[in-house]
């Protein structure tokens, strides 16, 4: 695997190295050692998959609060999608801040978000599904959310949103919530 730190502090975009043949290829998705070597979370609790149906639906941008904060490390298994991630750490560089990339079935990349960091994404093909491994356990009590439309966030989403949940459609603007601590 190798990996490229993003804009934000702590997540990284994920690719793989695959050893090819006339059979096709192999490629380790995730290495305890390797994730411990660049400080990353190396120990999964939770394993989500959804499945969006409709390109231009919108989910997020979701996040855990204190004590249930969690780590994620997302892959597109099959169509694509602009994954968003807004860093919400209170001590943190690059609070306020935000970082996209494409995660696709085609270019296999994953995205590691860490503790503090809201996620959210937008399908840009029908019938998208995405694999998420997560570091807590979900606590409905300590969800949280952040309007995906905010303007002080400016998120350039790809398409016209065709498709969001009326939780997603309500949710605060980044100035009206509490910071992490992490």
């Amino acid at each position: 695997m190798k990996f490229f730190e993003s804009d934000i502090k702590g997540a990284f975009v994920v690719e793989l190295e695959k050893i090819e043949d006339h059979r096709g290829y192999f490629a380790r998705t995730y290495c305890k050692n390797e994730f411990q070597e660049f400080g990353l979370v190396s120990n999964w609790v939770q394993m989500n998959q959804t499945l969006t149906k409709q390109k231009g639906t919108l989910r997020g941008l979701h996040y855990q609060r204190e004590p249930k904060t969690e780590s994620k490390l997302i892959r597109c298994i099959s169509g694509g999608v602009l994954d968003v991630i807004v860093d919400i750490r209170s001590e943190s560089e690059t609070y306020g801040q935000h970082f996209s990339t494409k995660l696709t079935s085609d270019n296999q990349r994953m995205l590691y978000v860490p503790d503090g960091v809201a996620h959210g994404f937008q399908t840009i093909m029908n019938n998208t599904e995405l694999l998420y491994l997560h570091s807590e356990f979900y606590s409905p009590d300590h969800e949280g959310g952040i309007l995906y439309s905010d303007p002080d966030l400016n998120i350039l989403w790809p398409l016209p949103v065709s498709n969001i949940s009326s939780r997603d459609q309500n949710h605060p603007k980044l100035k009206d919530i509490k910071p992490i601590d992490v």
